[in-house]
């Protein structure tokens, strides 16, 4: 139950913050969908990087 929670949090918590990072410098900037879009595609593959590593590290796989 725990690492089901750990991945889910992972996966969503990733877009979400680069979703909020990118719309408040796009607010900064008048730059608009611009940072948003690349704040989520960075949050996403953090997100998927961050669960690939939790998921090795309790598998036991290096």
């Amino acid at each position: 139950m725990a690492l089901t929670s750990a991945i889910v949090s992972q996966l969503a918590g990733g877009p979400l913050a680069g979703a909020f990072l990118g719309k408040f410098i796009d607010e900064q900037l008048a730059t608009q969908p611009l940072f948003l879009i690349i704040g989520i595609l960075l949050g996403v593959g953090a997100g998927t990087y961050g669960t690939i590593r939790l998921v090795r590290q309790y598998t036991g796989e290096q």
